[in-house]
């Protein structure tokens, strides 16, 4: 155990990062020709080591006719291949920079996009000493004293795990490991928890929060009277409207975090909800066009391509996330001028009606809105739809009726200008797992 301890307290803060980032500095008041600098260098570093360690990145840029000397300036990351979710399938090892017995730590995809598993390796160093070194303190207001409730899931994926590391070891909170629905971390006793520790911090997804409401409500407990600070919702898209009803069930301001497996965290929103401020020192973003390739400029919605910038030995490079979104540099109202994120669903989400696309969180926002219509839907949608339709509960109160579905239909298609037709149901099962709220027959 000792040589373990020697080991781990002499590694340092790798020169480039130290180069960038003070120990006090937060990136959120850096200049941001100075994190484009730290973007630029950081890209290269990770482009050469890809290169000289890792064969199956050397080969993809070999038969692009790429090499890390073609990396002058951010432009030029266009030139690189793209990473596919099919590629990381294909080999759990395939993208390692490092020795294998280097790896400290693998996590699994949830498996939403169907396919084999992807996995996501990463070593001591590249998951704590540079993932905690650059600090949001505005956007991730945690701080010692805190008790954060982390309702993710710890079993596979990365989201418990991650924010566990971020709260404990970056921002010295105490942190209380929920989970989420797992074998101990059901909804009541969780709501137990909550009542005994009085969490000052809870981090969720939003389908999760309102389980853990109505686990809360059925032994008359108010959340409403636990002294939150701050929530977070991530893990599921969320419309606005939906984030509104959790926060009057929590009492408190609700912000979404936007991040996936394979790329880390991407966008972390503020308390004005004006998108997802993209951690610069993170995570290069790009937004392409998902049929050609090419980088699209800001304002036009896209997929979104992301680049590690501190994932040194297992290096992540243009992944296609296959969500959509756009990019807006105009500085935020609340004064932090990193470019924001807008996310637009995921492209195998996108619900196609009458030959029109939609994203489903455009209509949940619609939905939401509705106070008669409860809190678990689904958009039910065959292949060749022209009708959307709605499967819900409805809300405390509301009794079912053919008239009361006419008229939640004729509402809805006013809103989105599509025929809709409304199924009202006594109850909707509860995931297990990830929320899916599109339904394809």
């Amino acid at each position: 155990m000792s040589s373990l301890f020697d080991g781990l307290r002499r590694m340092e803060k790798p020169p480039l990062l130290s180069k960038y980032f003070e120990p006090d500095g937060t990136v959120e008041s850096m200049p941001l020709e100075k994190l484009r600098a730290f973007q630029l260098e950081a890209l290269s570093l990770v482009v050469t080591r890809a290169y000289r360690r890792s064969e199956f990145y050397r080969g993809k840029f070999m038969a692009a006719g790429i090499t890390p000397e073609d990396i002058r300036n951010l432009d030029d990351a266009a030139q690189l291949p793209f990473t596919t979710k099919e590629e990381l399938r294909e080999d759990p090892w395939a993208i390692l920079a490092c020795y294998k017995e280097d790896i400290a730590l693998v996590h699994v995809a949830t498996g939403t996009t169907g396919g084999k598993e992807i996995y996501v390796p990463w070593t001591w160093q590249d998951f704590y000493l540079n993932e905690l070194t650059p600090a949001l303190p505005h956007l991730v207001d945690v701080r010692t004293g805190d008790i954060c409730l982390n309702a993710l899931p710890y079993e596979m994926s990365s989201s418990g795990l991650a924010f566990h590391k971020v709260f404990m070891s970056g921002c010295r909170a105490t942190v209380i490991p929920a989970g989420k629905a797992g074998a101990y971390s059901t909804p009541e006793k969780t709501v137990r928890v909550m009542q005994d520790l009085e969490p000052s911090i809870v981090i969720t997804t939003p389908s999760y929060s309102m389980l853990l409401a109505e686990a809360a409500d059925a032994i008359g407990f108010d959340l409403t009277t636990l002294p939150l600070r701050r929530m977070w919702l991530t893990g599921e898209g969320c419309s606005f409207a939906f984030r509104d009803r959790v926060e009057k069930l929590w009492g408190t301001k609700a912000n979404f975090y936007y991040g996936s497996l394979e790329g880390g965290g991407i966008g972390v929103e503020c308390d004005h909800h004006r998108g997802y401020h993209i951690p610069m020192s993170h995570v290069l973003v790009e937004i392409i066009d998902p049929d050609t390739g090419r980088v699209l400029e800001p304002g036009e919605v896209g997929e979104i391509v992301v680049t590690c910038l501190l994932r040194w030995d297992t290096p992540l490079i243009r992944y296609r996330t296959q969500d959509l979104g756009y990019i807006d540099q105009d500085v935020c109202t609340c004064g932090v001028a990193l470019p924001r994120l807008f996310l637009r669903g995921r492209r195998v989400e996108q619900l196609e009606i009458g030959g029109i696309e939609f994203s489903p969180f455009y209509l949940e926002d619609f939905l939401m809105r509705m106070p008669e219509v409860g809190n678990w839907y689904e958009f039910v949608v065959p292949q060749g739809a022209k009708v959307l339709r709605v499967r819900t509960e409805v809300g405390p109160g509301v009794a079912k009726s053919p008239e009361l579905a006419e008229r939640l239909a004729s509402q809805l298609e006013f809103s989105v200008g599509i025929p809709c037709e409304f199924e009202l149901m006594e109850k909707i099962s509860r995931p297990k797992g990830k929320t899916m709220r599109v339904v394809k027959e």
